[in-house]
Parts: C-alpha cells; structure tokens; sequence
C-alpha cells in the first residue's frame, strides 16, 4: 500500500493526494469521484512535441470534483491557505452558485482546505461557506479566520489506510443536512 509523510506534501501538490485517495476509494467500492478538467482552447501548439503551449481557458470551471458517494452525489473544491486566515477570494461567486444549486437537488458539496503552514487538512461543508460568502457579500469579513473553521471536520492522513479519508466529513456532513431526515 502506498505511504504518505504527513509532515508535508513533500512535492506532491493537493491534486495528487486527493486524486490518489479518490483511487483507494474507487478500489475498495466506497466513492467514485473523478476530477474535472478545466475546458481549454489551445492557442499555440508545438509541432514537435505536439505540447500545448499557450491557451485559454473557455469558460468558468465549476469545482474541482463531482461523483458519488454510497448513492449520494458530492462535489467539492480543494483549496489551500498558506496562513490561518482562508481568503474567500479563493472561492468564485460561480463556484458557490453551483454548490448552492447542487445542494438543491439533494447533493454534497464541499471544500477540502489544506492549511500548509500547520500540514493540517479541513473539511468545511457548503453551509458553512455560504454562511462565511454571505458574510462577505453583506460588507463583512472577505476572509475565514482559522478559528472560525469546525476543528470536529479535520482530516487526518493516513487513518483507515486511506491517504486523505474525507468521507468520514462527508457522513458527519450528511447527519447534519435537513434533507437526511427526510
């Protein structure tokens, strides 16, 4: 089974972890996630290589992985802060309008933060963010302080033999929606 050293991502970027961990659960049938590429016109191409090597993008992507959990649909967004403050400009109003309509239809969504500076990863549900977005739109605080973040949704690497096991937030997350009650 492959390892990870926690103290630190130590050349793999975010991407790779959760991808990686995306392929851990997909092997042991608990989620099938798939990250989603950003749709790119290419510009410039070389003819040797046949490398892209200048483009733009077409539209606004939406978040970085959609797919579905034990039946359920989740999407989410990873994201990191080199600080303990999580600067909402990270997160794009189109971002948020499509968490709030996925929601809507009785999905999860989400964003993965890895705060670099303390190696520590974080789970904070839509409700949240949306509580910390509208904060902001309503001329208040663009930004999330660390502690303001729900310390019961860190994840901890490596636990259950998975890299990044953040389907432990996704099933606090799904106790806490309205809509699990029904």
């Amino acid at each position: 089974m492959a390892t990870w050293n926690s103290r630190g991502l130590r050349g793999s970027t975010l991407e790779d972890l959760i991808n990686r961990t995306n392929e851990q659960y997909r092997e042991k049938k608990l989620a099938l996630i798939q990250k989603i590429p950003t749709p790119i016109t290419p510009i410039d191409i070389d003819k040797e290589s046949r490398h892209i090597t200048l483009a733009y993008f077409d539209q606004k992507s939406t978040v970085d992985y959609i797919g579905t959990v034990q039946g359920v649909p989740v999407c989410f967004d990873a994201k990191e802060s080199k600080s303990d403050t999580f600067s909402l400009q990270n997160v794009h109003e189109h971002q948020v309008a499509f968490m709030r309509d996925f929601e809507r239809q009785n999905g999860i969504a989400f964003l993965l933060i890895f705060y670099s500076h303390r190696d520590e990863f974080y789970y904070m549900p839509f409700a949240d963010l949306e509580r910390f977005w509208d904060r902001a739109q309503e001329g208040g605080r663009k930004s999330v302080r660390f502690e303001e973040i729900d310390t019961q949704l860190r994840i901890w690497p490596n636990r259950h033999g998975i890299l990044l096991p953040y389907l432990d937030a996704v099933a606090m997350d799904l106790e806490r929606h309205d809509w699990a009650q029904d």
